[in-house]
């Protein structure tokens, strides 16, 4: 795949999706159907053509595209905000320390395949395949540190479906992290590079005003 600004932006707005899904499911045990359906498929599809292709197209990152650029425009304060940047930073931390850990990225790659076997039979959304993948980021993410702490609603957070949401999701964050960095991403770039990744984003964004 390409290394271009573009790229970079997407699996970034990617991290984002997943952080703002994360922080919905987290307080509410809810998520926009079609945003999370979209980032179940990300994890799934392992030999891309190109960005893109990981998201099935730009447009299904319209909501992370708008946290990317509220974020990189100098929105802060509010506490919501403030919790999902938190989760990127996570992400994007946990996702380079995984890509040093062969052991850990080859029990990914097992699980990843077993999981694309569940969703033929079953469909990506199915309980049974995100309880997979819930298991899966158990296994390997969670086992590095710090780990990531989601603060949400305790009757939420106790129920085993929706910590498998949240864990899912989580897992397509770190997903979308590790693509950021294959695509040429470096945490310091976005500081020293805002401005254009900032200008790349909202070119994207518009040109999901005029896809139809």
């Amino acid at each position: 795949m390409s290394q271009s600004l573009s790229d970079r932006c997407l699996a970034l707005a990617g991290v984002f999706q997943s952080a703002l899904l994360v922080r919905e499911y987290a307080h509410s045990g809810r998520a926009d159907t079609a945003e999370r359906e979209t980032l179940v498929r990300s994890l799934l599809i392992t030999d891309p053509a190109s960005t893109a292709e990981v998201y099935g197209g730009v447009e299904t990152l319209r909501r992370g595209l708008e946290g990317l650029i509220q974020r990189l425009g100098g929105g802060r304060g509010a506490a919501p905000e403030m919790e999902t940047t938190r989760y990127v930073i996570a992400l994007l931390h946990l996702a380079h320390k995984l890509q040093r850990r062969r052991d850990l990225m080859d029990i990914l790659a097992e699980g990843i395949s077993q999981a694309k076997h569940q969703a033929e039979y079953f469909s990506p959304t199915h309980e049974n395949v995100i309880a997979a993948l819930a298991d899966l980021y158990q296994q390997t993410v969670s086992t590095l540190t710090p780990r990531i702490m989601v603060q949400g609603e305790a009757a939420v957070l106790g129920t085993p479906d929706n910590q498998n949401w949240i864990r899912t999701l989580l897992l397509a964050g770190i997903r979308s992290a590790v693509l950021w960095e294959q695509s040429g991403g470096r945490r310091w770039q976005l500081l020293v590079r805002r401005k254009a990744l900032l200008q790349a984003a909202r070119s994207l964004l518009q040109a999901t005003d005029t896809t139809v």
